[in-house]
């Protein structure tokens, strides 16, 4: 499942939608990702310098990029 975003934490700058590598993520006032396109990479949830990401995403990142 795509990393959910916490609307009182997100400020909209749209770092998350320009840094995703599958193009997953779009704008409105809050990001809106894609279930479609979204591989669950974390990169989103890593950037995201107002912690407006799920930390289970991070979690997850972290234990796929262990076990490579």
């Amino acid at each position: 499942m795509p990393s959910q975003v916490n609307p009182q934490k997100c400020s909209g700058c749209g770092t998350c939608a320009e840094k995703c590598p599958e193009e997953a993520i779009t704008m409105d006032l809050i990001p809106y990702v894609d279930p479609d396109k979204c591989t669950e990479c974390g990169i989103c949830v890593i950037i995201c310098q107002y912690g407006a990401r799920d930390i289970e995403e991070v979690m997850k990142y972290v234990n796929r990029m262990a076990s490579h």
